[in-house]
Formats: structure tokens, C-alpha cells, sequence
């Protein structure tokens, strides 16, 4: 099997633009609270959160009041940030990359990951 990785260069406008900032934004704080319960957890019960678990977490993140917000953006770009985050929790273990870091604001490159789920095709528009 043959996988591919395109690249695409293109000019948002402002709605568009905003709309890729708030979820830059949503992925990073999705990925630091993930992380910051894994790291609690571990450190004081000693168990271990699967990926299932933080997706379920995800979930009730969405329905309180102060990360309602959550629910503007996809749900594709913060599933795949739990996912990030379970692959470099699964790196570090097998000593293969160091502990996973908190992202920061100024610091991380902006980004979100759609899968091919996450669009939908129109023609004519």
C-alpha cells in the first residue's frame, strides 16, 4: 500500500481565517488537558489513561459551561489530538522520544490534522 501526503497552499479569508485560528486554538487546549490529566493521573493513582478514556473526557469537556466553545469547531482535529498525544505517550514508552510536552501559544506551531472524514465534496461551488 502506497500512502500519499499532499501539501495545499491556500488564502483563507477572514471568516475562514478566524474560524482556523479558534480551532488551532480548541487543538492545543484539547492536547494540554489531555495531557495534564494523563500526567495526573500517573502521578497520583498510577494507572495509565487510554485513548478511549480521554475521548470519553472529551466528551464531557464539551458539555460544561466554560468549554461549551468546544462544540464551534470539528470534532476531527481534537479527536486527532488525542490520538498525537496517545502516539507520543506510546513513543515514550517504548524510549523511542522523550515525555510529551505541553503546547504553548507563542511557542508550538499552529496546527490541526483533518482526516478524510472530515470533508465533503461539493461541485459548482
Amino acid at each position: 500500500m502506497v500512502k500519499r501526503a499532499y501539501k495545499y497552499r491556500f488564502y483563507p479569508t477572514g471568516e475562514q481565517a478566524e474560524q482556523l485560528h479558534r480551532t488551532f486554538g480548541c487543538v492545543r487546549l484539547v492536547y494540554n488537558k489531555a495531557l495534564e490529566m494523563r500526567t495526573r493521573a500517573y502521578a497520583t493513582e498510577r494507572h495509565s489513561i487510554s485513548y478511549a478514556a480521554s475521548s470519553a473526557a472529551l466528551t464531557e469537556w464539551k458539555r460544561t459551561e466554560e468549554l461549551a466553545f468546544l462544540n464551534e469547531v470539528s470534532s476531527v482535529p481534537l479527536q486527532q489530538a488525542l490520538r498525537h498525544l496517545h502516539a507520543a505517550y506510546t513513543a515514550f514508552f517504548a524510549k523511542r522520544a522523550r515525555y510529551p510536552r505541553f503546547k504553548s501559544k507563542r511557542k508550538s506551531r499552529a496546527s490541526a490534522e483533518y482526516t478524510r472524514s472530515a470533508f465533503r465534496w461539493r461541485t459548482g461551488n
